[in-house]
């Protein structure tokens, strides 16, 4: 007995160091696709994809190329040929897919998705941040450490530094890697619990769903991509204990919490359901009329003790990777520093109002969720993947009714961002659904499984080459919005923010001093997007530091523009609670020198109002002050100002 289970002991061990080593080579050659696959795409000078249909035409072709390599893999798989060579080929070929369907259509833009506007302008902004340097840090504050999780954000940091671009630069690139390298480890994780044939299909579907819903928020995709099969692991692991899976779910929702705090939140309440549902489970089972009550009552509380120990261990796991990147914001936060109310939770869109329902949505995308629906609702409770994918959609509605509630109290839960999380979890027991179908197909007309195949494969290929039509919006801002080089993709005249590289010469010339030891008193946030300057005052109280008051430090700003005189306004930034701006960077206006500025209305929809800041052009007509007229905007220098110590 003992020699059996030093052998079942080897053996299990050798399975995860296995399943170890396929993640790290499947996150290494999609790396090496998506690399390779940017790189050849940006050698080529290609038409903007708002002003023709060759990106799109190209797109489709990749797209089908990749789709064929899987098929290869399959194929492979299901004949037994060169079973060496099927995981590297699916790998490769989901790789691909998420390459091409995401780099072709962007291929003459230096942009990502949305270019550097509105949300994607704070996320440019801190990828810039942590290029400049590998110090967690608060994306526009000097002195505070991040309140939203840098996981993602300092990782793209260091490939920009590996690769020798700039933030803004690196965005679009690390966005499309990291994309890529989820798609490839959630294909080794369906692998590892189901067919491999059914795992790529699972993996392209997920993958597909998720880059129409997803894509636009990077570090979101992944956790969606990767997530998904994780559910599974996360159900087994509290049902059966596992060591092995109760360490990969601590790791993963440790993980999620160092990348996104609302998905983070989503993840750890399905795993208390989950944890439920096995307790209930439990409970019935030691229901056993011939039993002692005291004897049956010892074993519910042993079942529910064993059940909440596991997820307690997984919570432990899971805080302690998260303090990686959330240890300097609440040892601060501890430390009694002063801090605003957080409004990040405060925007409540008319599809934050309303339960989402992707499966009604008339597509192929819709249809493939609600056959999802009805495999769960039919296999729920017989099936481990069913029962797992069946209670997180049912978190997503009961996050959602939460959120909805939440707005009684004046805030929401933001549960409008977890439609994509749904479609893609019941896009995935789709899969299940629609495999279970084939074989009930065959056995009822005979062998039709390449006839099967077939539709299957065109089905695919269908809704592949309708994602870029899906994001056209998204694409065509990318091609708009003027990038840091000041320039437009779509070859038309660039907007104002053509002139930031003229400013920053002009900063650096008049302070002779790196752009992070300035603070920048603006409300052209694209700039900050772009150069790692400091900056007073944040894009709006939503994705301001809570540390960081925001609405006091709109109310200095207005008083500022209030002074009377220079001697005035330089002793209220000498006595400012913050570090005082060195430089403001104004737009020129009749009145004086404007700064355009927000303040939350929520519950309003939008949640934000602007209004207007003028200083009068008066308060910098002392040496004191260097002013500098570049185009639109108005650049004042404090001279002889002390600058920050550097980073």
């Amino acid at each position: 007995m003992r020699r059996e289970h030093r052998v079942g002991g080897h053996l299990i061990a050798g399975r995860h160091a296995v399943t170890v080593s396929e993640l790290i080579g499947a996150a290494v050659i999609a790396l090496v696709v998506a690399a390779v696959g940017l790189k050849a795409i940006a050698a080529v000078d290609w038409p903007a994809f708002n002003s023709s249909n060759v990106d799109s035409a190209l797109t489709t072709t990749g797209q089908c190329i990749s789709i064929a390599i899987l098929v290869i893999a399959v194929v492979c798989d299901r004949r037994g040929w060169w079973r060496w060579a099927v995981k590297p080929l699916s790998w490769i070929g989901i790789a691909g897919f998420a390459t091409v369907t995401l780099a072709m259509p962007l291929g003459a833009t230096k942009l990502y998705l949305f270019g550097i506007s509105v949300d994607q302008q704070f996320r440019t902004e801190y990828l810039t941040r942590l290029t400049d340097s590998p110090h967690l840090a608060d994306m526009t504050y000097v002195g505070l450490p991040p309140y939203y999780p840098a996981g993602w954000f300092w990782l793209g940091g260091r490939y920009a530094s590996v690769a020798g671009q700039a933030g803004w630069e690196a965005f679009k690139p690390w966005a499309i890697i990291s994309i890529a390298v989820a798609a490839a480890v959630s294909m080794v994780l369906w692998t590892r619990m189901i067919r491999t044939d059914r795992a790529i299909a699972v993996s392209l579907a997920t993958t597909a769903v998720t880059l129409i819903y997803a894509s636009p928020e990077p570090y979101g995709a992944v956790l969606i991509m990767i997530g998904t099969p994780m559910l599974v692991v996360i159900f087994h692991a509290l049902r059966s204990g596992s060591r092995a899976g109760i360490l990969a779910s601590g790791l993963f929702i440790g993980l999620s919490a160092t990348f996104y705090t609302l998905f983070t939140g989503y993840y750890a309440l399905t795993a208390v359901l989950m944890t439920l549902w096995l307790a209930v489970l439990a409970w019935r089972r030691a229901a056993d009329p011939s039993a002692h009550r005291a004897a049956v009552r010892a074993r519910r509380f042993r079942d529910l003790l064993r059940l909440v120990g596991r997820l307690v261990v997984i919570a432990v796991i899971a805080g302690l990777v998260a303090l990686i990147v959330w240890a300097p914001y609440l040892a601060k936060k501890l430390s009694g520093a002063p801090s605003g109310g957080g409004t990040a939770e405060h925007y409540l869109p008319s599809s934050g109002s309303v339960l989402p329902f992707p499966m009604l949505h008339w597509s192929l995308v819709g249809l493939l969720c609600m056959v999802g629906f009805i495999w769960i609702l039919l296999r729920f409770g017989r099936r481990t993947v069913a029962t797992a994918l069946g209670i997180a959609v049912v978190t997503v509605y009961l996050f959602c009714l939460l959120s909805m509630a939440a707005t009684a109290a004046g805030s929401t839960l933001l549960a409008f961002r977890l439609e994509p999380v749904l479609a893609v979890v019941l896009a995935a027991a789709g899969i299940f659904g629609v495999t279970e179908l084939a074989v009930a197909l065959v056995g009822r007309f005979g062998d039709i499984r390449t006839a099967i195949a077939v539709v299957g494969i065109a089905l695919a290929i269908a809704v592949s080459q309708s994602i870029p039509s899906s994001l056209s919006s998204e694409i065509s801002i990318a091609y708009t919005d003027t990038d840091g080089n000041g320039v437009r993709a779509d070859k038309r005249p660039p907007s104002a923010e053509s002139y930031f590289g003229q400013i920053d010469k002009t900063i650096r010339e008049q302070t002779h001093a790196p752009a992070n030891r300035s603070v920048v008193l603006t409300a052209d946030y694209g700039f900050l997007s772009i150069y790692p300057y400091w900056g007073f005052q944040c894009l709006t109280s939503h994705y301001a530091n809570p540390l960081a008051q925001f609405d006091k430090r709109a109310e200095a700003i207005e008083k500022w523009s209030h002074a009377t005189t220079p001697d005035d306004l330089i002793d209220q930034l000498n006595h400012s609670a913050w570090e005082a701006p060195n430089v403001f960077l104004f737009r020129y206006s009749a009145d004086g020198y404007t700064l355009r500025l927000a303040r939350d209305v929520y519950p309003n929809d939008p949640n934000v109002q602007r209004y207007t800041v003028t200083f009068p052009a008066d308060l910098f007509t002392d040496p004191r002050f260097t002013v500098t007229e570049v185009g639109p905007f108005v650049v004042v220098v404090r001279t002889g100002e002390r600058f920050l110590t550097p980073a």
